[in-house]
């Protein structure tokens, strides 16, 4: 019983999004038809297509990064005796990771199995978030232009950094769970 409520507790997200699934589903059956349905699993299939190789890229491209690594390397630069120097690098690395949760997320499993600390870790995700130079290439300057993507990305620059610094001066407990 006790492997049964892990192993839910460690597939959670997995098992609500299944419930909600065959729960979208059988509404699609009953309300629209079996026809829709089949468009339905259609549009699922094409987009597990679009999405599997990016995640396998990204899955690969952590597992990389671990390897190519000497032992304790990450520890050293990111863990909690790294101070202000690893949260700038964190952010650093943020901001020149490519793609979306699927491409970054891998990567930040990889810095907390390697012993990024959490103040490293809350500066990567905000720094990819905030200032990924993907998005800001791809989608702020075309629209945005120039001059209102640079003032966004200067003013957003240090935040996470201070992000990093709250999190590791925060009194919680947490610590991650990598296996």
């Amino acid at each position: 019983m006790a492997v049964m409520r892990r192993a839910l507790a460690r597939h959670a997200t997995f098992v609500v999004m299944l419930c909600l699934s065959l729960a979208a589903a059988v509404a699609v059956l009953a309300l629209k038809g079996e026809a829709a349905l089949w468009r339905a699993l259609g549009g699922a299939l094409d987009l597990a297509v679009f999405i599997l190789p990016v995640l396998g890229a990204g899955l690969l491209l952590a597992a990389s990064v671990r390897q190519l690594l000497p032992d304790g390397a990450l520890s050293r630069w990111l863990g909690a005796e790294s101070g202000l120097r690893g949260l700038v690098l964190a952010s650093l690395v943020g901001i020149v990771t490519p793609g979306g949760p699927i491409a970054a997320f891998p990567l930040v499993l990889v810095l907390l199995r390697a012993g990024a600390d959490r103040g490293a870790v809350i500066a990567f995700v905000l720094s990819w978030a905030l200032n990924g130079f993907q998005r800001i290439l791809i989608w702020e300057i075309p629209l945005l232009g120039l001059e209102f993507s640079l003032l966004r990305f200067l003013a957003c620059l240090p935040l996470a950094v201070i992000g990093g610094l709250i999190a590791r001066r925060m009194p919680a407990s947490w610590q991650p769970e990598v296996k």
